[in-house]
């Protein structure tokens, strides 16, 4: 089984951002992990063959962790309109400048990776559909309904990966 880190980013306090968060410790259970208290990030505890930690926006800095893992699952809400409800997508490295100079992409920090590190790990995006980013801790209803089975689609990615390593 290859190594992996399955990495939610959002804002628990703007409603919908936040469904990573769960799904993170939704997929914790699942592996009979402790889940993630508020405020800590898992950074701390990356010893394991499937590692998961939750940040509120992808940053450059973790890429001395990343290149220890042979496999990266991203977890986050979106808003894209030609996107299902649940998207699950492969993600390759690939830099874009953005206009939000805080902002970076999954696709982004993989190009990062492979360009310092030479490494270029197997990655998916896993994200659900958000509709409410107001400064809340609820989630929309559509984005709640979407919890179990973005949980269920990574523990998927986890089996198929294994599966294609026996």
């Amino acid at each position: 089984m290859p190594r992996t880190i399955i990495i939610g980013y959002g804002n628990i306090d703007r409603s919908d951002d936040g469904a990573a968060y769960t799904i993170i410790n939704l997929v914790r259970e699942e592996l009979d992990q402790s889940i993630l208290e508020e405020g800590d990030t898992g950074l701390e505890r990356l010893e394991g063959e499937t590692d998961s930690v939750f940040l509120l926006q992808l940053v450059p800095e973790i890429m001395d962790w990343l290149r220890d893992y042979e496999q990266i699952i991203f977890v986050d809400a979106h808003t894209g309109p030609d996107l299902e409800d649940l998207n699950c997508s492969k993600v390759v490295p690939e830099y874009v400048t953005s206009t939000f100079t805080h902002h970076m992409t999954p696709a982004a920090l993989l190009a990062f990776l492979k360009a310092i590190y030479q490494h270029e790990p197997e990655a998916y995006l896993v994200s659900v559909r958000g509709h409410d980013f107001d400064f809340k801790r609820s989630f929309s209803p559509e984005t709640q309904s979407m919890l179990i089975p973005a949980k269920d689609k990574i523990l998927q990615l986890l089996k198929s990966t294994v599966s294609a390593n026996s």
